[in-house]
């Protein structure tokens, strides 16, 4: 690993990270121990997100899907987002933060997939590995790979994104772009720290 850090070091300090910047922008109390700071691992270009859960509820998701700062930044950034302007949910406040948990998502490069038609899109698809970005008509969106999880059926999956970027569930054209991504995810469980 990157640094001379371990994968559970790695985990471990980006969800510190994204704790304290959670915690710092919603006046809360400040997590024990310190984020890591200054390791070139954190510096290097990277993209993420970060979702909060709580009691085992969504709370917020924010993210990048392709890497345009530093990956440290990017962790802080999207954590405080996630918080406090996910436009689904009212701004996280700091008597919820104890009941909070903490997951952020690493993304690799995207990487085109085929679909030439929906039936090739299916059969490309990688059901429980894939994140996937849909791109038509100058919109766009994504599913973590996470979101197999909840539509485990490729078709379905395909259906619940063009819903997500604001297309018919059926809508197809030749300008439709795919692109796959696969992640590294740490969390933590409802209102544990790392």
């Amino acid at each position: 690993m990157s640094g001379g850090r371990t994968v559970v070091e790695r985990g471990e300090g980006l969800l510190a990270l994204a704790r304290t910047a959670i915690e710092e922008a919603v006046g809360g109390e400040l997590p024990d121990g310190d984020p890591p700071a200054n390791e070139l691992w954190l510096e290097a270009p990277g993209a993420a997100f970060v979702t909060l859960t709580l009691d085992g509820d969504l709370r917020g998701c924010i993210g990048t899907v392709t890497a345009y700062r530093a990956l440290g930044d990017d962790v802080r950034a999207n954590a405080i987002a996630a918080a406090l302007d996910d436009p689904r949910f009212p701004a996280l406040t700091a008597r919820e933060l104890p009941g909070l948990g903490v997951a952020v998502s690493v993304l690799s490069p995207l990487s085109p997939v085929p679909c030439a038609s929906e039936a090739e899109a299916v059969a490309a698809l990688r059901p429980g590995v894939d994140g996937v970005v849909l791109e038509v008509e100058g919109r766009r969106a994504t599913f973590l790979p996470q979101v197999w999880d909840q539509l485990p059926d490729p078709r379905g999956f395909l259906r619940a994104l063009r819903r997500k970027a604001g297309l018919a569930e059926d809508h197809w054209d030749g300008d439709t772009r795919l692109y796959r991504y696969v992640v590294e995810k740490y969390g933590e469980q409802d209102g544990e720290g790392p």
